[in-house]
């Protein structure tokens, strides 16, 4: 069985999400294996964002705090940075420092999460990412090769095609696979036991 969780590092909602996603990894049944995908939440542009995008999403922040309580954003971010709608530099940072070490993933993640929603830094810009690159030891030249190279864009395109043919409609999305079945599962932001007893009952029910 495979857990699929379809993501964007720029996903207001993922980071939100994070503290419940992390107590459902750590309770799954270990030989489940889990599988990031990205989902690409904006494609690549140059254009400043509308000032009357810039007050939805501030408020999309602030309608997260209130349904997931504890959820930090910095608002700052609006006043320091010159917003893009463009989340597909941050995806491929992360398939970039992947190249590198696969095992830092998910520190990838997180880092861009924090740089993003707690630091007031800007993700959508490639010098931000590579100082986040080189913050987590990777090696800095490499990955600015690898942050706008070809293979790196296809491996994204890969990633979003691959989401949307399982059923991912949304950010977060998590899918489990179970022999040639795709199953989206129900998100409960607050409450990880719902859904860890619907993939344990799968689990057993598939290895009966």
């Amino acid at each position: 069985m495979i857990l699929y969780y379809v993501h964007d590092p720029m996903c207001s909602w993922c980071w939100g999400f994070r503290p419940t996603w992390e107590k459902i990894q750590s309770g799954i049944p270990a030989d489940i294996e889990v599988r990031y995908l990205l989902g690409g939440l904006a494609p690549d542009s140059d254009e400043p964002m509308p000032e009357a995008m810039q007050r939805d999403i501030a408020g999309y922040w602030r309608k997260i705090q209130q349904h997931i309580p504890g959820t930090a954003f910095n608002f700052d971010f609006w006043e320091q940075c010159s917003p893009r709608r463009s989340t597909y530099p941050a995806c491929r940072a992360v398939i970039a420092a992947k190249k590198q070490s696969p095992k830092i993933e998910k520190e990838m993640i997180k880092a861009i999460q924090a740089a993003y929603y707690l630091n007031a830094k800007n993700p959508s810009n490639d010098d931000v990412l590579v100082v986040i690159a080189k913050d987590l030891g990777l090696n800095d030249e490499k990955f600015k090769v690898d942050l706008n190279s070809d293979e790196t864009q296809k491996e994204l395109e890969k990633d979003i095609h691959f989401s949307q043919q399982i059923g991912a409609r949304g950010f977060p999305s998590m899918i489990l696979n179970k022999g040639n079945e795709y199953q989206s599962l129900p998100l409960n932001y607050n409450d990880p036991e719902p859904v860890l007893e619907f993939i344990k009952e799968q689990y057993t029910d598939f290895n009966l």
